[in-house]
């Protein structure tokens, strides 16, 4: 390996050290209401503090809709955002600035640089403004080109990492072989992405958050991996439910919730706002229960393509059929 190479892999562990110890979100916009109500909420969810970085990602297809004016490669590269270019996507990757930083506030307290890549068909490539608060908070407009969304999603995030990926969800109630074995986009992100899915539908904010859990150790660091990120809203408020098959298993339910309970304040002063049990089909009770919450948050089932095919899993199926916003954590 050269000097070279070995400086440029050095830089890049540099850099991966240094955003491992930040809350990095990855919001993908792609002009729709969902979209920009998951924006909102990872501003509220930590935009302020200053160990968050929030970025904006919009995909769009290999050399496709590239309108630059006649403009040369370089200088469309360079204006990309202030140039006011037809490129898919800068009018909404604006329109988010626009939603977390005022105008007036961008020119005076943050700066910014931009960076562009090359990619092999596509004269823009990759382009990317990177604005740096003095606080030490960043946002950044990614403008990524891609065979298609979801893959665009992923490749994003070995550039991250990141704690966790927002976006917009398919509809609610698709079937279950529909969904493994025709995913929409936001499907094949939670089922593949290494970090944490916020698939936004219908979502209100500052209704709190509702976390599955079943009494394993699985979801005992789910609750507590909730409680931490829960904790980082100006007002925290999370509750937990589990589901018993029937009657005779209330009494082990209601243990686990109150372990639960116990285990959140003990290990991270976190006061549990509600514990709930239920009776039935977990997924039906789970959805039901949900349905007064922002999000209900639920640790990834691990199943692959054919187990989801056959018998699904709960956090599969809530993702599929919940009224409103689900969180799958890993």
């Amino acid at each position: 390996m050269s000097t070279e190479e070995e400086r440029y892999r050095q830089e890049l562990e540099e850099i991966y050290e240094a955003r491992s110890n930040r809350f990095r979100v990855l919001v993908c916009i792609d002009g729709s209401d969902e979209g920009y109500l998951g924006l909102k909420y990872a501003d509220r969810m930590g935009g302020h503090r200053e160990d968050c970085d929030i970025i904006l990602l919009y995909v769009r297809p290999t050399d496709q809709g590239l309108h630059s004016g006649g403009l040369q490669v370089r200088v469309a590269r360079e204006n990309m955002l202030s140039w006011g270019l037809e490129l898919p996507g800068i009018r909404r990757l604006k329109k988010g600035l626009e939603l977390l930083v005022g105008a007036e506030e961008l020119e005076k307290e943050w700066v910014s640089k931009t960076t562009s890549t090359g990619v092999e068909g596509d004269p823009l490539g990759d382009n990317k403004i990177e604005y740096r608060h003095a606080s030490g908070r960043t946002i950044v407009l990614k403008l990524k080109v891609a065979p298609d969304a979801a893959s665009g999603i992923l490749d994003q995030y070995e550039l991250g990492p990141y704690n966790m990926i927002i976006m917009g969800s398919a509809k609610q109630g698709r079937g279950r072989v529909r969904a493994t074995l025709s995913p929409s986009v936001s499907e094949k992100v939670a089922y593949h992405a290494p970090c944490s899915v916020l698939l936004v539908r219908d979502l209100v904010a500052g209704q709190g958050h509702l976390v599955g859990v079943d009494g394993s150790d699985f979801s005992k660091e789910i609750a507590r991996q909730e409680a931490i990120l829960a904790a980082r809203f100006p007002d925290p408020k999370l509750s937990a439910v589990c589901v018993a098959e029937d009657d005779e298993g209330v009494p082990q339910a209601e243990s686990i919730v109150a372990e639960i309970a116990q285990l959140l304040k003990d290990e991270l002063g976190f006061n549990l706002k509600g514990t709930y049990v239920r009776v039935g089909d977990p997924v039906e009770q789970i959805v039901e229960a949900g349905k007064d919450y922002s999000v209900i948050v639920l640790g990834d089932s691990g199943k692959g393509t054919m187990s989801r095919i056959l018998g699904g899993g709960v956090s599969t199926d809530v993702m599929r059929l919940a009224h409103n916003s689900v969180l799958i954590m890993r």
